[in-house]
C-alpha cells in the first residue's frame, strides 16, 4: 500500500471540495453566526467537515481491504457525517445528536466487533462481553463529544487531531497495522486540506460534521490500535494519545454540575475560553494547547509499554498543573498583556521594518531563487523517472490551459501545481543531484540557508498582509521534526529529514510569492510550466 498516495489523495479531495462547500453553505443554512459564547464576530460557513470526511473516506474505500471492522467504520462515519451536516444546517437538540452518535458507535462495536477488551490495572484479565461492548459505545460517544467541544478556536480541533492521528499512524506502523495506518493518514490528509482554510482568521469551520467525524475516527482508531493491532500497548495509553480534549470535557462537566448547570448547556468553561479570558490572544491560546497536546503525544510514544499507573500519574500531573495555573490566574484576577502599549523591542522593530534591507531585498530574493531552483534542477538532475515524466506532462497541460483560459491570478489550481512542482524538484534534487563535488554541496546548503533567511525576514518585515504565520506553522515544524526522528535508520532519517526541511522552505516560498503576485503570468507560474515541460520531456525520453 502506498501511504503517500492515500495521504495526498485525501488532502487533494479536501482542498478541492471545501471551496465548493463554502459557496454552498449559505444555501444549505450551514453558517455559524456569532453570539456571546463564540469568539468570531462575523458569520462563517461551517461546511469544512464535509471536505474532511469525504477526503478521508475516498482513499480508505480505494486502498483499505474490506472486513467487518472497516465496513462498520465506513457506515458509521457516513451516519455521523449525515447527522453532523443536519446539525450544522438546523442546530439539532441534544437528543437527536446523541441518537446519531450512539447509532454510529453501536454499529462499530456490535457489527464491526471493535471494542475494549481490557481496562487499565486489569493486567491480563478481560472484560466480559456484556460490559466490554456497552463501555466501548459510551467511550466512543464520549470521544466524539470531547473533540466536538474543543472546536472553539480557529485551527484548534484540527491541530489536536493531526497530532493524535500522527501518533496512531506511527504506533500502528511499528506492528504492520496497515489498515489503521491508512485510515489515520487519510484522515490526517483530509484535516490538513481543511487547515488550509481554517487557520486564523478562518474562512470556514469544520462544524459538527467535521468534529464528530474526527472524534469518532480517533476513538475508533485508539480502540482498534490497542485491541486489534498491538494488544501489548498499555491500556491507559489512549489517555495520552487523545490527550487534552478528554480532560477538558470531564473538567467542564464537573464544573457545570458543581454550578448546578446542565452538562449539555454550552458555556465558556473550556480551556481555550479560560486562556482567552486570562488575556492570551487567539494565536497564543492555540499554541499553548498545541504544546500541551504535543507533550502528551511525545510521552505516549515514549511510554507506550509502561505501567498503567505511570501513565495515569503523568497524565493527571500535566492536567493538574494546567488547571491549577488557570485557577490561580482566575482567582487572583491576573491577565497577560494587561497593557497593550508596545514594548521597546516592538517599537524598535516597527522603526526598522520600512527599511529596504528588511523587506525589499528578501522579497526579490524569494521571487528569483525559487524559479531558479525549479529550472536548474529540471535541467541538471541525472535522471527523471518515467512516472515523473507522465505526471509532469499532465500537470504542464493543466497549468497551460488554466493560464490561457482562466483570468484568476490566484487559484487553488495554480497553487496546487506550484506545490507539486516543488515536491518533484526537491525529490529530484535530493535523489539525483547527490554525489557531487564538495563545493556544490556547500552551494546547496548556502542556497537553502539564504532562501530560509529571506523568507523569515520577508514574513516578519514585509508590509504585505496576505502572508502571515499562524499556529499551523508550528504544526508544520513539528511534522518536519517528526519525519526526521521517526523514519527508518539513522542514514534514512537524515535523508528524509533533510528533504522534508527543504520542501517546507520551498513551500513557504511558493506561498509567499503566490500571495503577492497580481498577474497569473508571473515568474513562479512560468517557471513551474517550464520545469514541468522539461521534466515531462526528459521523463518520457523526448529530450
Amino acid at each position: 500500500m502506498n501511504y503517500l498516495l492515500v495521504f495526498f489523495l485525501a488532502m487533494i479531495v479536501s482542498v478541492a471540495l471545501i471551496p465548493l462547500m463554502i459557496r454552498l453553505a449559505p444555501r444549505l443554512g450551514m453558517v455559524d453566526h456569532p453570539d456571546a459564547r463564540k469568539v468570531h464576530s462575523a458569520p462563517i460557513p461551517r461546511a469544512g467537515g464535509v471536505g474532511i470526511a469525504i477526503g478521508a473516506l475516498i482513499p480508505v474505500l480505494i486502498w483499505v481491504s474490506t472486513g467487518p471492522a472497516l465496513r462498520a467504520y465506513l457506515v458509521a462515519s457516513l451516519i455521523l457525517l449525515g447527522f453532523g451536516m443536519w446539525d450544522d444546517a438546523r442546530t439539532l437538540g441534544a437528543a437527536v445528536k446523541f441518537t446519531g452518535q450512539f447509532l454510529a458507535a453501536v454499529i462499530v462495536v456490535y457489527y464491526g466487533h471493535v471494542y475494549v477488551l481490557s481496562l487499565p490495572f486489569m493486567d491480563l484479565h478481560r472484560l466480559p462481553l456484556y460490559l466490554a461492548q456497552p463501555f466501548t459505545v459510551f467511550a466512543l460517544v464520549g470521544m466524539i463529544n470531547a473533540l466536538n467541544v474543543s472546536d472553539g478556536l480557529d485551527g484548534l480541533a484540527g491541530g489536536l487531531s493531526i497530532l493524535s492521528l500522527g501518533a496512531i499512524a506511527y504506533l500502528a506502523l511499528q506492528t504492520s497495522g496497515y489498515s489503521a495506518v491508512a485510515i489515520a493518514l487519510a484522515t490526517l490528509g483530509g484535516v490538513l486540506g481543511f487547515m488550509r482554510y481554517n487557520t486564523h482568521p478562518a474562512r470556514v469551520f469544520m462544524g459538527d460534521a467535521g468534529s464528530q467525524f474526527l472524534g469518532f475516527t480517533l476513538g475508533f482508531l485508539a480502540v482498534f490500535l490497542l485491541q486489534k493491532v498491538n494488544p501489548a500497548l498499555s491500556p491507559a495509553l489512549p489517555l495520552l494519545i487523545l490527550g487534552l480534549p478528554i480532560a477538558d470535557l470531564l473538567a467542564v462537566i464537573v464544573q457545570r454540575l458543581y454550578l448546578g448547570i446542565s452538562p449539555f448547556v454550552a458555556t465558556k468553561h473550556h480551556v481555550h475560553h479560560r486562556l482567552l479570558a486570562r488575556g492570551f490572544d487567539h494565536y497564543e491560546a492555540v499554541v499553548i494547547i498545541y504544546a500541551i497536546q504535543t507533550a502528551f503525544i511525545v510521552l505516549a510514544l515514549l511510554m507506550r509499554y509502561d505501567a498503567d499507573s505511570a501513565i495515569f500519574a503523568v497524565y493527571l500531573g500535566i492536567c493538574g498543573l494546567l488547571f491549577l495555573f488557570l485557577f490561580v490566574m482566575t482567582h487572583l484576577g491576573l491577565k497577560v498583556h494587561a497593557s497593550r502599549a508596545p514594548s521597546r523591542l516592538t517599537t524598535a522593530i516597527r522603526a526598522v521594518r520600512n527599511h529596504p534591507l528588511f523587506y525589499a531585498t528578501p522579497v526579490r530574493l524569494i521571487t528569483l531563487l525559487i524559479p531558479l531552483l525549479f529550472v536548474a534542477v529540471s535541467l541538471l538532475a541525472r535522471e527523471v523517472p518515467r512516472d515523473f515524466g507522465i505526471g509532469a506532462s499532465v500537470l504542464a497541460m493543466l497549468l497551460l490551459l488554466h493560464l490561457v483560459f482562466s483570468s484568476a491570478t490566484d487559484s487553488i489550481v495554480l497553487r496546487a501545481v506550484s506545490y507539486v512542482t516543488a515536491a518533484f524538484v526537491i525529490y529530484l534534487e535530493s535523489k539525483y543531484l547527490t554525489g557531487r563535488a564538495p563545493l556544490l554541496d556547500a552551494a546547496e546548503i548556502g542556497y537553502f540557508v539564504v532562501l530560509a533567511t529571506a523568507i523569515g525576514l520577508a514574513v516578519r518585515y514585509s508590509a504585505a498582509v496576505e502572508f502571515r504565520t499562524t499556529p499551523m506553522d508550528y504544526l508544520v515544524i513539528l511534522i518536519v521534526l517528526s519525519v526526521g526522528l521517526l523514519t527508518g535508520d539513522s542514514t534514512h532519517r537524515a535523508y528524509i529529514g533533510a528533504m522534508a526541511i527543504k520542501l517546507v522552505i520551498v513551500f513557504y516560498g511558493c506561498e509567499f510569492i503566490a500571495a503577492r503576485m497580481k498577474s497569473r503570468w508571473n515568474l513562479l507560474n512560468l517557471s513551474s510550466l517550464a520545469t514541468l515541460v522539461i521534466l515531462g520531456a526528459r521523463g518520457l525520453g523526448l529530450a
